[in-house]
């Protein structure tokens, strides 16, 4: 299966930073933000390609930037307001014209459950990125408190390396490491309640945040999304181990069941293990919108 960049499309005359998920193009003071119907694991990109994936993903951050009220980098997802190279019908619903604005290098995450890393370090340390946890918890046990786990941003194909908050204040200075902090915590918070009524515990996030020239902190990238999140169904939830979920992680445990040795090409995605996955995106997005 092709995994060429766009896999639906191809727009030339830009700039394009090629993710593994989605493409940037550049536009001078705006960037347009394509996402895929790519999907990927373990740091490699897997074929085939999981239908109207992208337009998921779109469509669930497009909500919640309304949903959360706070300064976000969104201009329009009408592919009218952007030039002709990407009035394509194959971008429709699945491209984002948005502000151009100073990343700032840190992956912002929210914990409000033990998973992952953070379960990693925990079992070894009793901390996640330095932050004390109480004795006795569990694979998937709620915490007392939503903390936030900062990350350094990796370059592709290397791995986020946690950091503590300290780390965090050298990095970007006290003022914007607060600001970071305290931002996501709220927008953490308030999505988890809003999923919670629905159905759905948001167990982790991870947010990106960019300067305007102003020097306003808005929101950008994804936000709230499977390839993001974890979103876990309330009613099968246990802690004690990781529990299903409705993003990528079926992908990931099918792999695992493979003789596949995680450095060389990915096995093709059986037809079942593509619907399966659609499916649970599909049903993420008709829950947390409603």
């Amino acid at each position: 299966m092709s995994t060429e960049p766009l896999l639906e499309s191809q727009v030339t005359g830009y700039p394009c930073r090629r993710g593994k998920v989605r493409d940037v193009y550049d536009l001078g003071d705006t960037l347009a933000i394509v996402a895929t119907d790519r999907i990927s694991a373990f740091d490699y990109i897997l074929s085939p390609p999981i239908p109207d994936k992208g337009r998921i993903l779109s469509a669930l951050s497009v909500f919640w930037f309304s949903w959360l009220k706070v300064p976000h980098h969104l201009i329009s997802t009408n592919i009218a307001d952007l030039p002709p190279a990407f009035q394509q019908p194959q971008l429709a619903g699945r491209t984002m014209l948005v502000k151009k604005t100073q990343v700032v290098p840190i992956e912002c995450v929210a914990r409000g459950y033990l998973l992952g890393s953070g379960w990693k370090e925990y079992k070894a340390s009793r901390t996640v990125c330095g932050i004390p946890l109480p004795e006795g918890l569990q694979e998937a046990s709620k915490l007392p408190e939503p903390i936030f786990t900062p990350a350094t941003k990796a370059e592709m194909g290397e791995h986020d390396e946690n950091i503590s908050f300290e780390r965090t204040v050298e990095l970007v200075g006290l003022d914007t490491a607060t600001e970071l902090r305290d931002r996501t915590l709220d927008v953490y918070r308030r999505a988890a309640a809003h999923a919670e009524a629905r159905g759905i515990i948001l167990a982790d996030t991870k947010l990106e945040w960019g300067r305007l020239p102003s020097g306003e902190l808005i929101l950008i990238d994804e936000v709230l999304t499977p390839d993001s999140s974890r979103f876990w169904p309330k009613e099968t939830y246990k802690p004690g181990s990781s529990p299903p979920s409705f993003d990528k992680q079926f992908v990931r445990d099918w792999l695992e069941t493979t003789t596949w040795d995680k450095s060389s090409p990915p096995p093709p995605l059986p037809p079942e293990v593509v619907a399966k996955t659609a499916a649970k995106y599909r049903e993420a997005l008709e829950k947390l919108s409603k």
